[in-house]
This record gives structure tokens, sequence and C-alpha cells, in this order.
């Protein structure tokens, strides 16, 4: 007799609901998130059935679920969105308990478990590569706070400080804003001094001191006062450490990353595309892992990584919708090796153009060329074969 289980994981406690088609309920937990409490929800459901006949299906990743995979629980993983639409079924009113949401996964379980596939977990090196890559884009995602909280104060008392280099959160101009964080404190800068300080920080651009120095003078002039500008300026100075700080642990997480990719059989693989680059390819392959069987066809893929619109036709009429419900880092991760693909593959150069000669904005053709990108890939990496555009009759066609 099959056994299905339910869990609906908290923040403090955890309810499981174990049923068997005949019973209503043949086991029900209420266990706290502690060691304790994980070692009461798995000891305990073993009563009932072995580890390997009772499939749990959970909403969400984490703790519980290696707990349970490593207790050797089939985990069926369950999109919130279907449980979402099943919620009708069981809740005329619309109420919602911990212990019904367990009974409720374990009961899809056991009427459309046919529907999902238990969860196969990836290799060690590569949810420590996804713990680099994810943990990086945490911290990007920051700085680039940080850098607009920063231009706006900037731009309200001293915009010569946003004007003189390109980006605002570049190491020298974080070290400029640091070193002359009001108009004042600039008010005697040349281009001697500049010079020197551009040496110091060994600046490499190709602006030279005169020409960053006009830019300098010729940005707008902040009409704070001296009270007020001196306190902007102790909070710019604030704001600069943090930026500072965070430009260096992405730079050597960024080195940690690389050489992980490097060294991984499917990193190659990735690498091997045009402009795929190590980063962009190692947050590509950290989310696409190296379980196979997870994508079976290419179709798959694309709704995963949101490159393809969702179709919704009945009768008559038809209609075509972006698709929201998908990995988010794996869509941005393909739209820009996408994006930075078509400047060193005349296919991918020809597959964009064409899109935006049917008035497809920038977006949607990067999109387009991430699906038709897609098949190429899925095909090198179910192969385990290096990109090779020579063996592609399309990209023969147009580089000929």
């Amino acid at each position: 007799m099959p056994f299905h289980a339910g869990l609906d994981w908290g923040g403090v406690s955890h309810a499981m609901c174990v049923i068997d088609g005949v019973d209503p309920v043949l086991v029900r937990l209420d266990v706290r998130h502690d060691s304790a409490g994980l070692a009461d929800m798995v000891g305990r459901p073993k009563r009932v059935a072995a580890p390997a006949e009772l499939r749990i299906a959970i909403e969400r990743p984490g703790l519980v679920v290696d707990t349970l995979v490593e207790a050797g629980y089939p985990v069926i993983p369950v999109h919130p969105n279907v449980v979402k639409a099943c919620r009708p079924r069981y809740h005329a009113a619309g109420g919602k308990s911990d212990p019904g949401n367990a009974f409720m996964l374990a009961d899809i379980l056991r009427t459309d478990g046919h529907r999902f596939r238990p969860l196969v977990p990836v290799s060690d090196d590569f949810l420590a590569l996804r713990a680099l890559v994810r943990g990086r884009d945490d911290l990007v995602a920051q700085r680039v706070a940080l850098a607009n909280q920063l231009r706006n104060l900037l731009e309200g008392f001293w915009p010569g400080a946003v004007a003189i280099f390109a980006a605002i959160d570049s190491p020298i101009a974080l070290a400029f804003v640091g070193r002359y964080p009001t108009p004042d404190s600039a008010s005697r800068l040349g281009e001697k001094r500049l010079a020197s300080f551009m040496a110091q920080h060994a600046d490499r651009g190709r602006r030279s001191p005169a020409d960053l120095l006009a830019r300098l003078r010729a940005a707008p002039t902040g009409l704070a006062g001296d009270a007020e500008a001196g306190a902007k300026g102790e909070l710019a100075g604030a704001l600069v450490a943090i930026p500072e700080r965070l430009v260096c642990e992405i730079a050597k997480l960024s080195s940690h990353i690389e050489h992980a990719v490097a060294q991984l059989p499917d990193g190659k693989i990735v690498m091997s595309f045009p402009r795929a680059g190590r980063i962009c390819a190692a947050q590509i392959l950290a989310e696409l892992g190296d379980v196979r069987e997870r994508f079976l066809m290419q179709d798959q893929l694309a709704a995963e990584a949101g490159v393809c619109p969702v179709t919704h036709a009945s009768g008559k009429s038809r209609g075509v919708v972006f698709r929201w419900a998908c990995n988010k880092n794996l869509r941005l991760a393909f739209t820009c090796f996408a994006d930075n693909s078509r400047h060193a593959s005349a296919w991918a150069a020809a597959v964009y153009r064409k899109a935006r000669d049917r008035g497809c904005k920038h977006p949607h053709a990067v999109r387009i060329l991430a699906r038709a990108w897609l098949q190429v890939l899925w095909r090198a990496w179910r192969n385990k074969a290096l990109y090779d555009p020579q063996q592609r009759r399309a990209a023969i066609k147009i580089t000929a």
C-alpha cells in the first residue's frame, strides 16, 4: 500500500501528515525546528513505512529537505502555485492552518503524485558553486543599492563627485569620495594632485587628469550651505566605507567562482559558448546542476529558465503572455549570456537583429535569442560535448 506525507514548513515549528488513501490520517506531527524536533520528524514516520516507501511533499527547500533526503525519504517538491490552485478543493471558506496544509500536500501527492518527480540532490561541488554564486549575486545587489543611495546623496550637494568617474561604485570613485567628501575639500584640487591621487590608487582609466578635472568643473554647483555640506560629507564618508568593503569581497568571491567553475567538466562545456565567460557560466551552471534527468526535454529547461512565453488558448481566443513562474536566477544568467553572445557570434547577432526587425523590444529580442541558444546548450549539456560552431548549419551559413 502506498504511503504519502505532506510537510508544512514553518519558521519555528513544522507540521507533518501521513496518509495511505484508506484511513484519513495515520500520523500527524507538530515538531519544533531544533535537533530533537527534526530527529522526531525523521524517526516517527518509520513506524508506518520504510523511508523509501514514504514520499513526502513539500513547498520550500532548505535544511528540512536536506534532513529528509539524508534519511532516505523521497522528497517531492510542489510549486506554491499548484498548492494555491488546489486549495479551494479543501477549504471552501478559504481557511488555512499548518496541519491543514500538511494534509493538503499529502492528499495532492496521493491524487496527483504521478505528475511530480522526486528531488534528486546535486553533487557537493555544485552545491558549493551555487552557494558562492548566489552569495555573490546578493552582495552585488547590495552594492548597487548602496551606490544608488550614495549617488542620490552626492547629486544634491556635490554633483562633481558623481560626474568625474563613470561609475560611482568603482574603487577609484569610492576612494575619491572618501578623500574629497565635500566641494570645499576639493576646491584646491589641480591636475598634479589628481594625477598623484590616480597613481596612488593605481587607476588605469583612459581619461587623463585634465579630462577628469574638466568633468569635475563642468558639473553643476551644489547649493548646500557649509553646515549642510559638512553633515552630508560625513554621511557620504560613512556610505563609502561599506561599498568599498563589498567591492573587495565581491572580487574575492569572483576569483573563487572562476576557479571553481573551471575545475568542473560541465563548466568547460558552458564556458565553450561565445562570450559565456566564467562568472556568467558559473551562474548558469549553478542553477542548471549536474542531474541530467531533471530536464529530459529542452522545453522543460526553457520553461524553467523563463525564456519562453505562456500561451492561453481556448476556442477562438489565443494569447501569449510573459512567463512569471520560473527560476529567475537562471533567466537572468541566461539572458545576460545571450546578450553578450551577439557581440561574438554572427549567428546570434542575426537572430537578435531579426527579432528587432519584427518590432520586438530589446528585452524580448534577448529572450528570443536566449531561447535559441538554450536548444544548443541543452544538447551540449546532455551529450557532455563542448560547443563547436562548425557543426551548426545555421552558424556556418551566416559566417560563410
